[in-house]
């Protein structure tokens, strides 16, 4: 299956990226055959991990991007990634801890005040962790994010870090959006309240934005932090969407310029 198909149908089936808040039920768990502490995550899997060393510490490092970029504080909880050794295996263990929920490839859920994500060893697992491990972290920090603000981050933040800003499957299909006329304001992102509602357009728009926001005008990346600052302090900030306005004029037509002219330099 293509990049682009692979990614639409994993938005569309909710794999993306999900927050599950609940207590797990009993059963006996997997036999873990390593475990490991990267920074914040503390990893236990059915395989060895000695393979995956480097990806891990590059991970571990994603909690640093996150205070740069975002000024989002190091989380005080670690956080548990329970990795399955295959598809079969992963598939049972969540139907027995969380036999209500839909069924995830990669899944974050909130157990007792501390994040946990479960997924299982496959070609794509690297995405899978930085996405879901994303959503830890903001979590970790902040009491509530937007849907579309929470999944346009780990949207971003999937990606290694050299690829993040110039190399996304999502840039590609974007540029071809936007010449088309196919636009998302971050309100009709904002209408969107459960990830089963957000298709592959919707993740790539929510991507997109942030992307500008980091990417773009600084008065938009201040608005941004701003908003997340207020979000941690326990305030209700509202919507997004009207600071992001206030920001800059004409601020569509300044998310679509921003693709259009953006480059490596």
């Amino acid at each position: 299956m293509s990049l682009p198909t692979r990614r639409t149908f994993l938005a569309r089936a909710g794999v993306a990226a999900a927050c599950l808040v609940g207590r797990p039920a009993h059963g006996a768990g997997p036999a873990w055959v390593d475990r490991r502490t990267y920074g914040p995550f503390q990893c236990a899997a059915a395989f060895p991990l000695a393979s995956m060393d480097g990806f891990f510490q590059e991970l571990s490092r994603l909690e640093e991007e996150l205070q740069r970029t975002l000024a989002v504080p190091p989380t005080r909880a670690n956080v548990d990634v329970l990795l399955l050794a295959d598809e079969s295996s992963h598939r049972g263990y969540i139907s027995q801890l969380y036999p209500r929920a839909p069924y995830r490839r990669a899944l974050y859920v909130q157990r007792g005040g501390q994040g946990a994500v479960y997924a299982y060893q496959h070609p794509e697992l690297a995405v899978d962790l930085r996405h879901e491990c994303t959503h830890a972290l903001l979590h970790a920090n902040l009491p509530m994010v937007p849907l579309w603000l929470d999944e346009g981050l780990a949207e971003y933040f999937e990606m290694p870090e050299a690829k993040r800003a110039f190399e996304h499957p999502h840039l590609s299909t974007l540029r071809w959006n936007l010449r088309l006329g196919m636009l998302q304001t971050v309100e009709s992102l904002e209408a969107h309240s459960e990830v089963d509602d957000m298709g592959g357009v919707e993740y790539r728009f929510a991507w997109a934005w942030v992307h500008f926001m980091l990417h773009g005008p600084l008065a938009v990346h201040r608005a941004l932090v701003e908003y997340l600052a207020e979000i941690r302090c326990g305030s209700d900030p509202g919507l997004l969407s009207p600071r992001l306005r206030a920001a800059i004029p004409n601020l569509d037509q300044r998310m679509v310029e921003h693709f259009k002219h953006w480059r490596r330099v």
